[in-house]
């Protein structure tokens, strides 16, 4: 049996349910109230018999994670390091308010859907130690529950621990929850990846439901294959193939992610190769300056380096903007309040 109610499918929850005395449409009560209301107590769907209660409180919680450390740094933004106890490790969530105060549309909510990451980017502290597994669908779906409980959601980003193309069927069957129960559209969903072509080919032909980012970090082949060494060998031309059937069987144009790395990949020549390959392209690209990471052998680009950098591409005719980063004071990258709980 399921150790949560989110682990069980439909048909397992009403058997559940009626094997504890209720009725089969106590289960689509008691997941409406989780997915649909974010009550995440039994003892507040008043709706449900007192029994059945009682034994959905003894036998079946609702959430597999437990909130181990919670930052908020200056700007509000809130990090989340989430355990689970009974497969085992932890991964990151993260509830970013917008910039601007008024804005009462609510947040942004980055969530995971691997422990550790496969891809290796050594400027990335998520994948410090590799990958120890794939999280499951409910344990994905668990982070958007938590994160509304921080305060409402505006959209969601998959770019948090992981690659989301290495744990697609589990994504998937989080993110239709997402859509059709918690109510949040495909279009306020945003799932970035490293670009394994094949993959991609494949997941444009399934009626994806969001957006689509691809980490490009660099218009040069050698200088991608040190930056993203799953990808070592895979030509760029290849991703960017891939990229042009995805907006061919979604219409939804890609945003090619570049995280600037000071003296690395932010120079006029990176950004004349970038404008090159993504020429004639619907397209858009986001630039990200990098966070620093202890132990990492990188640094964040010069003040006004990136924002030459997007002008020189906007000059070339692409759309670009720089994404600043939020929580910056408070282990802003991904992967770095994990390592830092790890290291004690």
């Amino acid at each position: 049996m399921a150790s949560t109610l989110l682990a069980l499918e439909a048909d397992a929850l009403v058997e559940w349910v009626t094997t504890h005395g209720g009725q089969a449409f106590h289960a689509k009560i008691i997941r409406s109230n989780v997915l649909e209301r974010g009550v995440l107590d039994y003892d507040q769907m008043t709706s449900l018999p007192a029994d059945l209660r009682a034994a959905l409180v003894a036998e079946l919680p609702i959430l597999a994670s437990a909130e181990t450390t919670r930052t908020v740094s200056r700007d509000k933004t809130v990090k989340v390091l989430l355990q689970f106890p009974d497969r085992g490790g932890s991964v990151e969530m993260v509830h970013i308010p917008p910039p601007d105060k008024a804005d009462t549309r609510g947040a942004t909510l980055c969530v995971s859907t691997q422990v550790g990451c496969p891809v290796g980017c050594p400027f990335c502290a998520s994948g410090i130690g590799g990958l120890e597994r794939n999280l499951e669908a409910h344990e994905i779906l668990e982070q958007f529950l938590i994160g509304r409980q921080v305060g409402p959601l505006r959209r969601a980003v998959v770019m948090g621990m992981g690659e989301p193309l290495l744990n697609m069927e589990a994504l998937n069957t989080a993110l239709a929850a997402v859509h059709d129960e918690m109510g949040l559209g495909a279009r306020k969903i945003t799932v970035s990846t490293v670009g394994f072509p094949d993959r991609l080919h494949k997941a444009a032909r399934q009626k994806p439901r969001f957006e689509l980012a691809i980490s490009l970090h660099t218009a040069d082949d050698p200088q991608r294959d040190n930056l993203v060494p799953a990808m070592k060998g895979v030509a760029i031309e290849d991703i960017l193939a891939a990229g042009d059937d995805w907006f061919e069987q979604t219409g939804r144009e890609i945003t090619y992610e570049i995280a600037l790395l000071g003296g690395e990949n932010d120079t006029p020549w990176h950004a004349q190769r970038l404008a090159e390959r993504l020429a004639g392209r619907r397209c858009m690209v986001n630039l990200i300056p990098w966070n620093p990471s202890p132990g990492m052998n990188f640094r964040r680009p010069e003040p006004g380096t990136p924002e030459a950098f997007r002008d020189d591409l906007i000059a070339r005719g692409l759309v670009a903007t720089v994404r600043w980063s939020r929580g910056l004071d408070d282990d802003a990258a991904c992967g770095q309040l994990r390592q830092r709980v790890k290291q004690g």
